[in-house]
């Protein structure tokens, strides 16, 4: 038989906010960090860059995912403003590294989905 959780009683229009003791800055760089990460496509380039040993051209990634140019520069923008990864210009070609200072914690999240 299963056990019903008993709740406190509670007088009628007193409210008991949860404590919250995460930062509200450190709430803000995750919840980027996990936008950023929420399309499949970047959460793809993201993980094939952490396995990575050298930093990877976007034109490998077009043809990886059989997208456009344009298309796979919008995600690539959107990895770099949520601070994921760094970029390098060789010539015409930019080459995509994942961000050497990732907080621990992100790099957890891509540890823990791949």
């Amino acid at each position: 038989m299963d056990k019903l959780m008993v709740l406190p009683e509670r007088e009628r229009g007193v409210c008991c906010p949860p404590t919250i003791k995460a930062r509200p800055e450190k709430i803000e760089q995750t919840s980027e960090i996990l936008k950023a990460l929420a399309d499949p496509t970047r959460l793809q380039i993201a993980l094939a860059l952490r396995d990575a040993k050298e930093p990877v051209c976007i034109c490998d990634f077009t043809a990886t995912f059989d997208l456009s140019q344009p298309t796979v520069s919008h995600h690539m923008a959107k990895l770099r403003d949520a601070g994921l990864v760094e970029v390098t210009k060789r010539g015409i070609w930019s080459f995509y590294r994942l961000a050497p200072d990732l907080p621990v914690g992100t790099r957890r999240i891509l540890d823990a989905i791949a």
